[in-house]
């Protein structure tokens, strides 16, 4: 007979970020999906899978996870993790793209950040994110 263990829910910090990149939603998208884009604008080992349910690697293996919902150039939904974080914690990261005259605004959501880590996660997106896309294309245009 199963165990009837109840599951027990992770609870975490929400963020919530919205960036504007000058280039075409696709082009924003491509650098999150496309390893060898990603690994160029980070400057580490990337793995991205193209599909739904593939995993995912970035920053040499300090983050994981898989694709949940791909959407080219509209949305991307990863279940994500630092290699730091607790064995089996996951949050969701969601991606939102929205052409705006001159380029994009992405949306970002993240939910199920563990209470700790939250003011480096909310700074190391800016940082070796938005920061590094944004310096990447400006130097392909």
């Amino acid at each position: 007979m199963p165990s009837k263990r109840k599951a027990t829910a992770i609870k975490g910090k929400t963020l919530r970020q919205k960036v504007r990149f000058d280039a075409p939603p696709r082009a924003v998208y491509d650098l999150l999906m496309v390893s060898k884009l990603h690994a160029a604008f980070t400057g580490h080992a990337a793995k991205i899978s193209p599909k739904v349910d593939g995993l995912i690697s970035a920053y040499g293996d300090y983050i994981d996870g898989r694709n949940v919902l791909l959407d080219p150039g509209r949305r991307i939904v990863q279940a994500w993790r630092a290699a730091s974080w607790p064995e089996g914690w996951y949050s969701t990261a969601t991606w939102e793209f929205r052409a705006v005259p001159g380029g994009t605004e992405m949306s970002f959501h993240q939910s199920g950040i563990p209470d700790g880590d939250f003011e480096d996660i909310k700074s190391g997106w800016i940082e070796h994110y938005w920061d590094r896309m944004k310096a990447y294309l400006k130097r392909r245009a």
